[in-house]
């Protein structure tokens, strides 16, 4: 459904939210492979550690939820690289909550970093990639994002809201000669996750989920999503009729 990718060498990569987990994981990986890489993320002294030594990367602080930081880290990767061959939207973030508690600032800034945050990415990036008339982009969703799920009262929609918007930009934009991707990993062992309190079925690490995103996206897959015993039986179980689907949930889950 996209180009296929078969050198990586030379490409100009821009991974947002890549200071830990599959962001910084990819990032590295793309690196090995002999891409340039711009490190975005919030913490200006961790994105120092993480690029030291690294040569053809870039330390780029932003904050997804501030449009201007995101603006200017695009304009200093275009004046140091010229161009972007692919924008990876990787930044989120979690917390639970119930409907007996909700917490309405709380919510609001889950929207804020998963959702607007995303948008902010896209107002800055998709002019250029659409004036250089090629390119990728690719938005990190989420499993939690196929159906209703317990204590995803606002990442679960806002994760889904995600994987609608890649679909519409799959429309928009591959006729314009630009790739897109969708990237739904499941459970993977990273600072987001390591405060659940529930089991993780399939819990894979932050290499091997960047590996799968890579290579996905070397394949020029537009669903991108992993690992696929757990992410295709929740595939499935979103195609079961309500009933079913909520038996289904509470019985894996216990909730």
């Amino acid at each position: 459904m996209n180009p296929r990718i078969t050198e990586w060498r030379g490409r100009r990569v821009w991974m947002i939210g890549a200071s830990t987990g599959i962001g910084e994981a990819a990032a590295h990986l793309m690196l090995d492979l002999g891409a340039r890489v711009a490190f975005s993320a919030r913490s200006a002294d961790k994105l120092e550690q993480v690029v030291a030594g690294k040569q053809h990367a870039l330390a780029l602080p932003l904050d997804v939820i501030d449009h201007a930081s995101v603006a200017a880290a695009c304009q200093r990767i275009v004046a140091a690289w010229g161009g972007i061959d692919l924008v990876l939207i990787v930044a989120g973030g979690y917390n639970e909550m119930r409907a007996d508690a909700i917490d309405l600032a709380a919510a609001n800034r889950m929207i804020d970093l998963n959702l607007r945050g995303a948008f902010n990415c896209l107002d800055v990036a998709l002019p250029l990639l659409i004036q250089q008339g090629a390119g990728g982009i690719g938005i990190v969703a989420s499993v939690a994002g196929y159906g209703g799920l317990p204590k995803a009262l606002v990442y679960g929609p806002t994760k889904a809201a995600l994987i609608n918007l890649s679909e519409s930009l799959y429309l928009d934009l591959r006729p314009r000669g630009i790739a897109v991707y969708q990237i739904n990993p499941g459970f993977v062992d990273t600072p987001l996750t390591a405060g659940n309190d529930f089991r993780m079925p399939a819990l894979m690490s932050a290499a091997d989920a960047a590996q799968a995103m890579v290579e996905g996206i070397g394949r020029g897959a537009f669903h991108i999503h992993f690992p696929k015993r757990f992410t295709n039986s929740m595939r499935l179980a979103r195609l079961l009729p309500y009933r079913l689907y909520f038996w289904l949930i509470h019985k894996v889950t216990g909730l």
